[in-house]
Parts: C-alpha cells; sequence; structure tokens
C-alpha cells in the first residue's frame, strides 16, 4: 500500500476509487442485524463481555481527581455486591487527569485511556497537538484517542490528514520501545456522507491506527448502528488487502443493554469472533455501564433492581 500513500494526488485516486455506499442497503442490513434476539446465557454472556469492552469515560471540564478517582474505583469494580463482574476495558480522561488515573489503576489490567490532539474539536497547530499526545503519554497513557482535522478531510487535502495521523502515532512511542494505542476519532456525524466515513477509515488505516472511532460523543450524530457497520466492512476488508487487524470503537449515544447488544451482533456478523474482544471492539461510554449492570443484576437474581442501586457517574 506503500504506492497509495505516495503522494496527494495517489491517496486521492485511492481513496475516491473505494467502492461507493449504498446508504438504503447499508441502513437495511443495521436495522435487521438489529432484530437479532439474545436469550438467556447468551445474554448473560454478551452482558459481561459488553462490558469488559467499556473504556468508562469522563470528559468535562469540571471533573476532578476525586471524580477520575471514583470512576476508576468503578471501573475495578462496577457492581460492588458481585466481584465477579467484568471490569471494564479502561477509564478515558483528560491528558491533565491521565497521572491521577494511572496511579488509581496501577497493577491491574484496566487501561488509561487519553483524548489528544486538541479534543474534541481539533483545531490547533501540528506541535501543540503533538505535545498534547506527548504529555498524556508521559503521564502513562496506555491508548491515545485522537480526533482528525475534519475541516482539512471535508476539503480534500487527505495527504495531510494522513501525515497528521502518522506524526500522532510516532509520538505514541515512548523511549522503551514500547507505545500506546492509537484510535483515530472521526467525528462521523460532521462527515456528511457514507463515502466519506468508509475513506476516512481507510485513511486512518493506511496512517497506522491501531482503533478507528466514530466520535467525540460532543456532537448531535455519535455512534449509529450504520456507521458502524460501514466501519466494521472497512477493518474487514483492511484486514483482507494487507494483513492487518484494526479495532473499532463506536462512541456516543450508546445508553443502554438493548443497545449495546445490537452492536455485538453486528460485530459478530460482520468481522466474526475475532473481534469480539476488547483488544479490538470497544464502547466509548458512560451511562451504559449502569444499565448493563441492572440488567445483568435482574438476570442474576430475577429481580430488577433499579437506577438508586449503581453509583451515579
Amino acid at each position: 500500500m506503500a504506492d497509495v500513500t505516495a503522494s496527494d494526488g495517489a491517496l486521492r485516486r485511492f481513496l475516491h476509487g473505494l467502492p461507493g455506499v449504498d446508504p438504503v442497503g447499508l441502513e437495511a442490513r443495521a436495522a435487521a442485524l438489529g432484530t437479532r434476539s439474545i436469550k438467556t446465557t447468551a445474554k448473560a454472556y454478551a452482558i459481561d463481555l459488553a462490558i469488559s469492552m467499556i473504556d468508562l469515560t469522563t470528559l468535562e471540564g469540571a471533573d476532578t481527581p476525586g471524580k477520575v478517582r471514583a470512576l476508576c474505583a468503578k471501573a475495578l469494580l462496577p457492581d460492588p455486591t458481585d466481584r465477579d463482574t467484568p471490569r471494564t476495558a479502561a477509564v478515558c480522561v483528560y491528558p491533565d487527569m491521565v497521572a491521577t488515573a494511572a496511579a488509581a489503576v496501577a497493577g491491574t489490567d484496566v487501561k488509561v485511556a487519553s483524548v489528544a490532539t486538541a479534543f474534541p474539536a481539533g483545531r490547533a497547530a501540528l506541535p501543540v497537538k503533538l505535545a498534547d499526545t506527548a504529555d498524556a503519554v508521559a503521564a502513562g497513557a496506555d491508548e491515545i484517542d485522537m480526533v482528525i482535522d475534519r475541516g482539512a478531510f471535508l476539503a480534500g487535502r487527505y495527504l495531510s490528514v494522513f501525515e497528521e495521523i502518522k506524526a500522532v502515532k510516532e509520538t505514541c512511542r515512548r523511549p522503551d520501545g514500547t507505545a500506546a494505542r492509537l484510535k483515530v476519532i472521526f467525528e462521523t456525524g460532521e462527515l456528511s456522507t457514507y463515502d466519506n466515513i468508509r475513506r476516512a477509515s481507510w485513511l486512518g488505516m493506511l496512517a497506522g491506527a491501531d482503533f478507528i472511532k466514530t466520535s467525540t460523543g460532543k456532537v448531535a450524530v455519535n455512534a449509529t448502528p450504520a456507521n458502524t457497520l460501514l466501519m466494521l466492512e472497512a477493518v474487514r476488508d483492511f484486514r483482507a488487502a494487507t494483513g492487518v487487524q484494526v479495532g473499532v470503537k463506536p462512541a456516543g449515544g450508546i445508553r443502554t443493554t438493548k443497545d449495546a447488544l445490537k452492536f455485538l451482533v453486528l460485530v459478530n456478523e460482520t468481522v466474526g469472533e475475532e473481534w469480539l474482544s476488547n483488544h479490538w471492539f470497544r464502547f466509548g461510554a458512560s451511562s451504559l455501564l449502569n444499565d448493563l449492570l441492572m440488567q445483568r443484576q435482574k438476570l442474576s437474581t430475577g429481580r430488577y433492581s433499579g437506577p438508586d442501586y449503581v453509583t451515579v457517574d
């Protein structure tokens, strides 16, 4: 694929040569897969799997060290009444809260993810974005969630976006040779068309993304079954073409167990069991965990406990 990114023209020809997306067909398939029913034991397994895939997130201006430590405690022990409840995959915070989060989850398998590159708008010069990333990695971030320059992408400056992702990817490397995994956020609600989402998916993967992610959760349209299905198809096709496996992270607007199970069906039916782990699929969410915990309690006790029995984030 090296020739594809050799020049702006070559990259443009490749991205615009990708097959066009049939919006009606895409949305119909996503809707049809969403009608699949998951019962009893399979449902219990799926709920635990969904919990283990959550990036438990707080990205507010009012975040404090105490709030971040409380979030980490919930990630480590989501249901204090049942210690068999899986931990979440990660906690996701702003760069200045990474050190606090890293100390709180030290010695566990819960990762620390940090948004960077002038999240959520991405409106900053490249040196600022790289400094933002470097600070988060130095503070102990295991994963970086970067936002692309949507303005550059929509203006057709694909090579500029490609080079920016590559530069952030390089900044994720630590002096000891290890690296934070890179999740590339497209903000699909601002890309206007499914064709653009497909192009952005391939652009991100060509530049070295470890994950491609739908959204910041800060705009009106975030993760949907249709845009996530499209991105799953992209990672499937990318692996077929290159042998490289890339993860997918829908984020924003996924609030209920029913929603989460629909997304897991999309994963299973589109890319298969190899992606059904938190190494390759994540949910960017905060309120989703509470609903999963309530449904889990109902399956084990036969009673629906209600929201008063879970912590408010």
